[in-house]
C-alpha cells in the first residue's frame, strides 16, 4: 500500500520513530517539531476533520489505530483537554501495528521492549502537544 505522496502529514512510522528516538531525549520539543511539520502544509480543501474524527497521516493513523484496538479512551484523553491517561507497554503494543514496532526497533537499534517503554513514556505528551485545543490538526 502506497501513501499519497502529496500528503503533508508524516507517516505513522516516521512519527513514532521520531518520538521514540528524539522524543525521549527532547520530550518538550518533539510535539512542536511534529506540529510544525504538519501545520498549514496540507493543500486547502484536503483532510477536513470533525469532532471525533482523525485526519489521515501519522497522527490520524495513530489515533485511529488505538481506537480500533479498543484503546480509544486512552488516546482520546491525549487528544482532549483533560489529563492524559497513562498507557502501558502492553497497550502500546496493542495500539500500534506489530510490523511498525518491529521495523522501528530494527531501524533505531532499540529492543522492542525499550522502544515500547519509550513510546509509552513520551507519546501521550506528544499527542497532547499536537492537539492543544483538544482537536486534531486539520
Amino acid at each position: 500500500m502506497v501513501k499519497n505522496p502529496s500528503s503533508s502529514m508524516p507517516s505513522l512510522a516516521a512519527l513514532l520513530g521520531l518520538v521514540a528516538v528524539a522524543g525521549y531525549k527532547n520530550r518538550d520539543k518533539i510535539g512542536d517539531f511534529i506540529k510544525t511539520m504538519t501545520a498549514g502544509a496540507a493543500p486547502s480543501g484536503s483532510a477536513s476533520t470533525t469532532a471525533g474524527q482523525a485526519p489521515s497521516g501519522g497522527l490520524g493513523d495513530l489515533v485511529d489505530s488505538f481506537r480500533t484496538k479498543g484503546l480509544g479512551d486512552i488516546v482520546d484523553s491525549w487528544v482532549g483537554t483533560g489529563a492524559n491517561k497513562p498507557v502501558s507497554e502492553t497497550q502500546m503494543s496493542q495500539g500500534i501495528d506489530t510490523s511498525i514496532i518491529d521495523a522501528l526497533a530494527a531501524q533505531t537499534g532499540l529492543s522492542r521492549e525499550e522502544l515500547l517503554k519509550r513510546l509509552a513514556q513520551v507519546l501521550p505528551q506528544v499527542v497532547d502537544g499536537m492537539t492543544p485545543q483538544g482537536r486534531m490538526p486539520g
